[in-house]
């Protein structure tokens, strides 16, 4: 399977009532696909995961997948509890989905060996191909991932934990197990902050939750990346993207909800995120309208 652009990560809309609006949700990526993400993650982080039942993650999959029609790979969360991640896993693959992206397990913090069976229950329940996201309790070593990637079904590995030393040492494993086809990603939040650093280390691509919201800003950055252009480059993320960290810094959580309330502002009403996550106050919606202003200014829209 092969990722080639943007990795778009698509908000999950909920209606006043605080219900999954598929309707909403399929307006939101069909209006990104021209941008060209390089594939669509519903139900995973930016979507809301942590927060959904399995019939909710059913719609959200099915939606994507509706819409997506083949385009480009669609990759649903699965993960939390091992029992919900195993019908999450079946969810998904029953809603068209042609891969898993598989989240942290919930509350324990369990050794390698205990991770790489985590790993391996999720990807036996269902004939999809998994990717590993290293995040959180899900602390992989290069022992462990160099035994994952001895399995044909696990196809990727996301680093969203920062630790540039054992994220090099994970690479290096990878690339020893003889793995060509393995995709590697930047999973940070607003991975664009880090992408330079972490194409340094092997790791060509990234997950951009800054697309579902400004798509014009992300693939601006994306193609300044690609070309070489650090000029370019440079100016978007000094402009655009270091403000919107210090802005997301402010409250936990702040990566999902200030994605959200930037697609409110530009006029799609993709509702409020879930608790235990909160939606940013009047003034730092101001900051937010500020930043995305001298973001589009920077791409000139």
């Amino acid at each position: 399977m092969k990722f080639d652009g943007v990795l778009f990560f698509p908000v999950t809309p909920f209606t006043d009532k605080g219900t999954v609006d598929g309707g909403l949700l399929k307006e939101h990526i069909s209006s990104r696909l021209p941008f060209g993400p390089g594939g669509v993650f519903p139900a995973c982080g930016t979507g809301e995961f942590h927060a959904l039942s399995l019939a909710e993650v059913r719609t959200v999959v099915r939606a994507a997948v509706e819409v997506v029609a083949g385009t480009v790979p669609v990759v649903a969360g699965a993960g939390g509890p091992l029992g919900h991640a195993i019908e999450a896993a079946k969810v998904a693959e029953d809603a068209g989905a042609d891969a898993l992206l598989v989240l942290p397990p919930y509350l324990v913090t369990g050794p390698s060996e205990g991770l790489v069976a985590y790993i391996e229950a999720v990807a036996r329940a269902s004939s999809l191909p998994v990717i590993v996201y290293h995040r959180g309790n899900a602390k992989f070593t290069a022992a462990s991932m160099a035994t994952l990637a001895a399995d044909p079904k696990v196809i990727g590995f996301k680093d969203g934990l920062g630790d540039v030393g054992l994220a090099q040492e994970i690479v290096s494993a990878i690339r020893a197990s003889g793995r060509e086809d393995f995709a590697l990603f930047n999973g940070l939040l607003t991975a664009e902050l880090t992408q330079g650093a972490y194409r340094g280390l092997g790791i060509p691509l990234y997950s951009s939750a800054a697309f579902a919201m400004a798509p014009e800003i992300a693939t601006a950055y994306y193609d300044a990346y690609e070309a070489g252009d650090e000029e370019r480059r440079n100016a978007l993320l000094e402009g655009f993207y270091e403000p919107l960290v210090r802005l997301r810094d402010q409250t936990p959580g702040f990566g999902v909800s200030l994605i959200k309330a930037g697609l409110r502002l530009g006029g799609l009403s993709v509702g409020s995120v879930r608790p235990p996550l909160v939606d940013p106050s009047e003034e730092q919606l101001v900051q937010l309208s500020a930043i995305l202003a001298k973001g589009y200014e920077l791409v000139g829209r």
